[in-house]
């Protein structure tokens, strides 16, 4: 059972009681991402996470690791489309201390001048070891030609100039605007009281006064009229193939039904960014992987249908098997996307992909990290209560309603399609550039700071 309760500062706390060991998980989600982002402050949003780890009023920045690796415990945080945040999970001696960290990160960060100098290094770093993984450079192109007018179109990292432009002062009023109780979803599980909880929490955050939030007026991405193509050629010894399609939203109708669609083409995921493509999805009897890996087109075929609180992309990656022409493999996957869309799936089709999409909601719910993740997760886009529904949700999908959603989403018109031809060799200094990238699972996904820290 989950507790919601609001401060007065409008600071939202959920807590849910979890005893099976004595483990506590905090977590701490702003509404904020790369959508809010204005011209010439794209990846903000990321840099202000980086920057919310390098100290505050009370705590010096050499001790943050410190305070929660003192209990075993685990921390770190992301940022991504429509959302920032944080975590730790440690023993539940802890909690006062891992509530102690945010409350000090919401409202009490220095940026201090020389850490912002040594952090702008960090994330340009880590953006040019990303280009340099032919993957996600192909994921980025993609994504920015799929989206003219939305704040999707914006990698998380954010464009290069502006990250060699972006000031101290741009920085720490990002985080002031933003970084406000009202705009915040605290989320607590694990072995603990629930009154205890909201004593501390009181404790903590209740002094930290609401702010102003800023208006986000958010430009719908218009229709799109007609396929779009990007081509990248760079150093590499990999063909790759990414079809790019706009996707519903989590809040509307067709959502599930393309969770399902996407089970049976690819194999299914779940709902879980933080877990659910950290384990491969059974992919034997998956549709594409029978007409590209088993036909030996492909060595891989992958997609996912990423939960986001406007219309997203559908994207299907593919890794071309040496020798084989990308245009050999574009056109076997759009027959059998084609051959999709008209027919639909079958009845033993759905049954199977229900079946596995609720037995990964099982595995998405096995720690106290993952079921935290999920309700602020969810209180960030949605409302953490859509949590509680997902599997009654997933079983009342039909094959009617994956036929709609197949003839509905993969049209032509509505297709980026995005190539990585190889040159050859990559230099060696460019094969070592990727150390700095995202380490985070699905390429378009979020955009973490662990490794940086």
């Amino acid at each position: 059972m989950v507790h919601e309760s609001v401060l007065a500062n409008g600071l939202r706390v959920l807590v849910q009681e979890v005893h099976t060991a004595p483990i506590a998980s905090v977590w701490c989600w702003y509404r904020v991402g790369s959508r809010n982002e204005p011209p010439g402050l794209t990846g903000v949003s990321h840099w202000v996470e980086h920057m919310n780890f390098k100290g505050s009023t009370n705590i010096p920045r050499d001790q943050v690791k410190g305070i929660i690796e003192q209990f075993g415990g685990y921390w770190n945080g992301y940022t991504w489309i429509d959302q920032t945040t944080y975590t730790e999970t440690a023993s539940r001696d802890a909690l006062d201390r891992m509530l102690f960290i945010e409350a000090e990160r919401m409202a009490r960060c220095l940026y201090d001048p020389d850490d912002v100098a040594s952090e702008r290094t960090v994330i340009i770093s880590e953006l040019q070891g990303g280009e340099n993984d032919p993957e996600q450079l192909l994921e980025q192109e993609l994504t920015a030609a799929a989206f003219r007018a939305h704040g999707y179109r914006h990698p998380t990292i954010g464009w290069l100039s502006d990250l060699e432009a972006m000031s101290r002062e741009d920085l720490y009023g990002y985080y002031r605007r933003h970084y406000v109780p009202n705009n915040a979803t605290l989320v607590i599980v694990g072995d603990v009281d629930t009154d205890d909880v909201l004593r501390r929490v009181e404790q903590h955050f209740g002094s930290i006064p609401p702010g102003e939030l800023p208006v986000v007026r958010m430009t719908p991405e218009p229709e799109q009229l007609g396929e779009r193509r990007v081509s990248v050629r760079r150093e590499g010894t990999t063909a790759y193939l990414k079809v790019g399609y706009h996707a519903p939203a989590f809040g509307q109708e067709g959502f599930f039904p393309m969770l399902v669609l996407d089970a049976v083409l690819t194999g299914a995921k779940g709902v879980n960014l933080w877990a659910s493509f950290r384990t491969p999805p059974p992919q034997r009897s998956a549709r594409l992987y029978r007409a590209l890996v088993n036909t030996g087109l492909a060595s891989s075929v992958n997609g996912g249908v990423l939960p986001t609180a406007d219309p997203f992309l559908y994207v299907i990656s593919v890794t071309a098997n040496e020798g084989t022409p990308l245009a050999t493999v574009e056109a076997a996957l759009v027959a059998a996307l084609d051959r999709v869309r008209r027919d639909g799936i079958t009845p033993q089709e759905l049954r199977r992909a229900i079946t596995q999409l609720r037995a990964r909601l099982v595995f998405e719910g096995d720690s106290v990290t993952n079921i935290a993740h999920q309700l602020g997760y969810f209180a960030t886009i949605a409302s953490w209560r859509d949590v509680e529904t997902f599997s009654d949700r997933i079983g009342a999908v039909t094959v009617e309603q994956v036929a709609a959603v197949a003839a509905t989403v993969l049209r032509d018109s509505h297709r980026t399609v995005g190539t990585f031809e190889p040159t050859g060799e990559p230099a060696e200094e460019q094969a070592d550039a990727g150390s700095g990238a995202p380490d985070d699972i699905p390429t378009v996904g979020p955009t973490g700071t662990e490794a940086s820290l």
